[in-house]
């Protein structure tokens, strides 16, 4: 495909994200923070609707470690995890979120701060969560940057590895982006990187050959005592190329999930918000022991 066309495509997916996004977001705004205040799991039909950020929730012996999700950039915690969240809540995991990466210009689309800044802020929030459960350990499920290049900073850099038993990405970012060659010519015109990291500098970051980028990967793309678990889809457009995304080391396993259900079309947006079968590896990742085969049935598991 010519590259003016997959930039194309990269912008119309963007922007069908976005509607996908806002419309999630509208529909389950009403339901899911009231829920999740009382943490009980409300149910809209048979859909689950809350039940994370239970700050009185004690992990279970079945689901000792709780789950800390973050969101990608331009996202937000309601939007993102409205249905993954409740649905490890009713299984009774203690599940928590939060919006990072906050920029006063563009309220609601949060992930855009400088990484590093961040990081401090997940570093912050991980304490608050493992001060709050009792508990050594969580397990943390991300989108995008939140899968990826936010959490490694905070293992490589700020000694979140002793605090964090799994790392779980859904189309993370590991090694920077291409973003279907807009970043690649974000890098060649003059002034468009420094405009970038003067308005979203968590953008920037995450462009291949950044210098966040080349800091985060001038170590090694695991840690020890950590397990990862990387979901990749064929067809991301944003974090590209999407074998980019997979990690090399110990304790690790890179998933495509159109290698277990071949008829899965999610981009990178749908992957992170809506796609059971990215959820169920989610799942598996997060209780091996109980782990069930992932396949096209999984859309209705």
């Amino acid at each position: 495909m010519p590259p003016h066309k997959r930039s194309f495509r990269a912008l119309a997916c963007a922007a069908s994200a976005l509607a996908l996004t806002m419309t999630a977001g509208a529909a389950s705004a009403s339901a899911a923070p009231a829920d999740a205040k009382t943490g009980k799991a409300g149910k809209a039909g048979k859909a689950v609707t809350g039940g994370w950020n239970n700050w009185s929730c004690k992990p279970s012996a079945a689901h000792p470690n709780p789950v800390v999700l973050l969101h990608g950039t331009w996202a937000n915690q309601a939007d993102t995890w409205f249905a993954l969240a409740p649905e490890l809540a009713a299984k009774g995991y203690c599940v928590y979120s939060l919006d990072y990466g906050k920029l006063p210009y563009m309220p609601g689309f949060n992930g855009q701060g400088p990484l590093v800044k961040s990081a401090g802020e997940v570093s912050a929030f991980v304490d608050k969560v493992l001060k709050s459960t009792g508990t050594k350990k969580v397990d943390i499920v991300g989108h995008s940057q939140g899968g990826g290049p936010l959490p490694r900073y905070y293992l490589n850099f700020m000694n979140g590895a002793a605090k964090v038993d799994k790392l779980i990405g859904l189309a993370p970012d590991n090694h920077g982006s291409t973003a279907s060659g807009l970043g690649t010519l974000a890098r060649k015109v003059p002034g468009v990187s420094k405009a970038l990291s003067l308005s979203v500098p968590g953008v920037e970051d995450q462009i291949v050959g950044s210098a966040f980028m080349k800091k985060l990967n001038s170590k090694p793309d695991t840690v020890p005592g950590v397990k990862y678990t990387v979901i990749s889809t064929r067809y991301d457009e944003i974090a590209t190329p999407y074998k980019s995304q997979q990690l090399s080391g110990k304790n690790v396993r890179n998933v495509v999930v159109q290698d277990l259900c071949k008829l899965d079309v999610s981009e990178h947006i749908a992957l992170g918000m809506v796609d059971r079968v990215a959820f169920h590896e989610v799942k598996n990742a997060l209780d091996p022991a109980h782990a069930t085969p992932t396949t096209c049935a999984s859309f209705f598991s």
